[in-house]
């Protein structure tokens, strides 16, 4: 069915539009970037699912999500190094028959995230 993310920037309250996000990968050797966006006003992909039926395979992944440099953009004064630059998320896919969202929720300082549907 697919892999969908959501970013929620909880410091200001509102979905985290124009956070770069990076999808890979994972092997037993170097990882493999499949896709990079830009999030959308709404905190999502623009482009819909990240992964779409057939292209969701079995498998370990990473979402990488460019926390600093959203806040750094929203004018936000950020110590050096920041202390969220990217949070790279790991997860496996084990029934690719099934829908996987993983959201986010952050601030310059925290996150958390769960499967959603």
């Amino acid at each position: 069915m697919g892999l969908s993310t959501h970013v929620l920037d909880t410091a200001h309250g509102c979905p985290a539009a124009g956070m770069g996000v990076t999808l890979s990968l994972l092997g037993q050797g170097p990882s493999r970037q499949l896709k990079h966006v830009t999030l959308n006003a709404d905190g999502r992909s623009p482009d819909g699912p990240l992964l779409d039926g057939a292209a969701l395979k079995k498998g370990n992944y990473r979402l990488s999500f460019e926390v600093g440099a959203y806040y750094r953009a929203r004018g936000i004064s950020l110590p050096e190094p920041a202390f969220l630059e990217v949070v790279h998320l790991d997860f496996g896919i084990a029934s690719p028959e099934q829908h996987y969202h993983v959201p986010l929720l952050c601030t310059p300082w925290s996150y958390s995230t769960y499967r959603g549907s």
